[in-house]
């Protein structure tokens, strides 16, 4: 279990973690009714950075609008986020590699099942940064389970209570000896894993499932493919069939906790780990991500103290 740290954010104020709670009678409870990301913060030479902060309080405001959540953005905005987000690093005393869970959580009590005009609370919590699938090779099963569509749940959203389905496939690769699972849309096209976007080489051709294809568009999936572009690697974003990743050169998964980790195996079919595209790709973001590379600096990070 990843530790989780002593100050957490819930509402307008600094408060401990053992008293960072919603009530039972609430929406974010009763419904799974919240929406969140998760952002990691780097330590740097000189301070500490958050990475791709805008982007992901810019998906905030998305979910919150797809799902008809109209309260939160009446009261935030980009420049208070980040002061939170400094408030809570600094209570903290963060001087390591963390991931920030920053949520909006219709809190409104028993309001029936709607969204608008309802009362919500933000919160913000810090755990540290291990990743969520090998960073050595992942073995990977193509789920049971199906990844809920986007006409009943929008992919484009980090609903909670979507999560459910994550939990059911990943539940079932862990309980069939794998490290995490393989989703597949309706039509039987790839997707995602349980938390994680999904890239594959074949060709030297980068290739990655569309963004009609159920599948979170992911802020990690967009820098890799801004990697790629600078790297002058070819890209082809489109539906995947299950086969192609089982002859495909290299494959690998990339998300905030889950980094850009290689894909070992899928279904028992071996995949070559340490492929060259792959490793370029893993090195330029490592050094971005890590604020080793000045040139993104600017672009990709937000200084925090």
């Amino acid at each position: 279990m990843a530790r989780i740290y002593e100050k957490a954010f819930l509402g307008d104020k600094i408060v401990p973690v053992s008293e960072a709670n919603l009530s039972v009678a609430s929406s974010a409870i009763l419904y799974g009714l919240s929406v969140y990301t998760v952002f990691p913060i780097i330590p740097l030479v000189d301070g500490a950075a958050a990475f791709r902060l805008k982007d992901h309080f810019e998906r905030l405001l998305n979910s919150a609008k797809i799902i008809g959540i109209d309260t939160f953005e009446k009261d935030w905005n980009f420049e208070s986020f980040v002061e939170a987000v400094k408030e809570l690093a600094k209570a903290n005393e963060i001087n390591d590699k963390v991931f920030v869970r920053a949520t909006v959580h219709v809190s409104e009590l028993v309001p029936g099942t709607k969204s608008r005009g309802l009362q919500t609370t933000f919160s913000m919590f810090i755990y540290e940064a291990k990743p969520i699938v090998p960073q050595d090779g992942a073995r990977l099963k193509t789920s049971v389970w199906r990844r809920v569509p986007d006409y009943s749940i929008p992919s484009r959203a980090k609903v909670n209570g979507a999560y459910v389905n994550s939990v059911l496939g990943k539940q079932d690769a862990i309980d069939s000896g794998y490290d995490d699972c393989l989703f597949l849309d309706s039509e039987g096209h790839v997707c995602e894993l349980s938390a994680a976007n999904i890239f594959i080489v074949r060709n030297g051709v980068l290739m990655t499932p569309g963004d009609s294809s159920d599948i979170l568009e992911g802020i990690n999936r967009k820098t890799v493919l801004e990697i790629a572009k600078e790297l002058d690697i070819p890209v082809a974003e489109r539906a995947i069939d299950l086969t192609e990743l089982y002859i495909a050169d290299e494959v690998f998964a990339c998300g905030t906790s889950a980094f850009v980790a290689p894909v070992s195996e899928i279904d028992k079919r071996a995949i070559k780990v340490n492929g060259p595209i792959t490793d370029k790709i893993r090195g330029k973001y490592t050094s971005i991500f890590e604020g080793k590379d000045p040139k993104y600096n600017e672009k990709y990070l937000t200084k925090l103290f």
